[in-house]
């Protein structure tokens, strides 16, 4: 779509917005001519205390035309703040006008939709305050507002028990058995690459060792463990031991909260591998169907059955992990929303604390997208969420996290569900930004948060180059140390 700016150069906004409310489109800059069916024209008129903003869309056919006004109050960074608010607002106004229907977040775009929430309820607006800003500000429909209403409260909650020098920790393992067709993340099918996975965990034992020594001398507490992937579980019993071992014995855990591990896929879950873990005390285990039907399971391309992974949960259930989650994705290639229903009764029906909901996310990379896969429509996709929620609050869980991504179908979310005394407070920790997380293995993010003060430092994206180069993470891991010395 060509986009045509007067009186500002919000960038940044007007792009984020197309992305979200016109999924597929690009920014193009380039001056519009006879024939072009994509454009918007957004103009800016600024005063002294006033601000008018006017977006005109053309779109397949379609036009839409709206001016938003509204008062410039405060410092100039509260103005920016403003400016970008009435541009969202109005490009979002514009496209209603075009006959297009409302979204469930309105003109959100960002990942964290809750948290404006979280601010407006820190800054001592009620509840019912929250929630009419979100639908007449944001236009975010009455079920997503509850939705955020909920889980900013949650994040709130966290951040009160907090202090500025609590901290989390990711590990990372890069390895799968297979690459699920939906997948874009930075991950290795181990039986392409098994001979890459001893020196990855060598790296990152080394990795771990230094980061604990790291964190001592900065006084810094852990409150929260989370090795993710990949599948950690394709690592072997004892490699799993090392990487745990390194751990434990690196960092103070007296006052962590959790320890979770994602098992994940069914077919890398051993009594062995869950013994390890239980031995280091690891508190949570996240073992991810996805989806509890045999024939979506082969078309995003696992080896296992809805009948191994009925299997893999009554081994974890009899090993006694406090907390166990698994994890949903609505609107999987071949699924239908009676498949979807089937699934999520079949895992309600394993009576564990977390279920994760995910809407698919057609991911650049994807074989989904890489292939054509055939997807179900953002109305299926509807019908499996309006599912979800009410079967899984009549089953006592609550939404506590929340997030959402590019390119989801629907323009939905993922949501964390928990019964009462289940949080991930991880997941709360990492989506609502409270606090620093430091991240260890190949396509590390690590997170250096106070206040509003964040930045970041990544490790290299793939193994190998992750372990050729420890001077990558030996730079991190000083940077770390520097932004906690300042």
């Amino acid at each position: 779509m060509k986009l045509i700016f007067h009186g500002h150069d919000e960038r940044y906004v007007v792009e984020q917005s197309l992305m979200a409310l016109f999924p597929g489109e690009l920014p193009v800059y380039e001056p519009v001519v006879p024939g072009d069916d994509a454009w918007a024209e957004i103009t800016c008129d600024e005063a002294s205390d006033h601000l008018a903003v006017t977006a005109g869309l053309f779109y397949h056919g379609a036009r839409g035309v709206y001016t938003y006004g509204m008062p410039l109050t405060g410092s100039a960074f509260d103005r920016e703040g403003q400016r970008r608010h009435a541009i969202g607002a109005c490009f979002y106004l514009a496209r209603r006008e075009m006959g297009l229907p409302d979204l469930p977040w309105g003109m959100l775009t960002g990942v964290r939709p809750d948290k404006p929430v979280t601010q407006a309820l820190a800054a001592g607006k009620t509840p019912q305050e929250v929630r009419s800003m979100l639908e007449t500000e944001y236009f975010v429909t009455p079920s997503r507002a509850s939705l955020a209403l909920e889980t900013g409260a949650a994040a709130l909650e966290a951040a009160r028990d907090l202090s500025a020098r609590d901290i989390a920790v990711y590990v990372g393992i890069p390895f799968c058995p297979t690459r699920c067709a939906y997948c874009s993340f930075v991950s290795q099918s181990v039986e392409k690459s098994f001979s890459l996975v001893p020196p990855y965990v060598d790296a990152l034992v080394a990795e771990i060792r230094a980061g604990g020594e790291m964190v001592r001398r900065c006084g810094l507490r852990v409150r929260a463990f989370y090795m993710g992937g990949g599948t950690p579980t394709t690592l072997t019993a004892p490699q799993l031991d090392r990487v745990l071992s390194a751990f434990c014995e690196s960092f103070d855990l007296s006052s962590c909260r959790e320890l979770t591990v994602e098992a994940g896929r069914p077919d890398t879950i051993t009594a062995e591998k869950l013994a390890v873990l239980r031995r280091h005390g690891v508190t949570r285990v996240s073992v991810n169907p996805q989806t509890m039907e045999d024939h979506v399971l082969r078309a995003i391309g696992r080896r296992h059955t809805a009948g191994d992974i009925e299997n893999a949960m009554e081994l974890v259930n009899r090993c006694g992990f406090r907390h166990v989650n698994m994890d949903l994705i609505a609107g999987l290639p071949e699924d239908t929303p009676e498949g979807f229903i089937r699934s999520l009764d079949r895992c309600l029906a394993f009576g564990t604390d977390n279920v994760t909901i995910h809407t698919l996310a057609l991911k650049k990379g994807s074989r989904i997208l890489l292939e054509g896969l055939s997807v179900p429509g953002p109305e299926d996709v509807a019908a499996m969420l309006d599912y979800a929620g009410p079967a899984l609050r009549e089953a006592g869980y609550a939404p506590y996290y929340l997030y959402r991504q590019k390119y989801m179908s629907g323009s939905f979310e993922n949501i964390g569900w928990s019964r009462s005394g289940g949080t991930c407070w991880y997941n709360i920790y990492i989506m609502s930004e409270l606090c620093s997380i430091l991240s260890f293995g190949a396509g590390g993010s690590t997170k250096m948060v106070d206040g509003g003060r964040i930045q970041r430092s990544f490790n290299p994206k793939y193994p190998k180059e992750y372990t050729e180069r420890p001077e990558k993470w030996r730079d991190n891991q000083a940077a770390f140390a520097a932004f906690y010395g300042s």
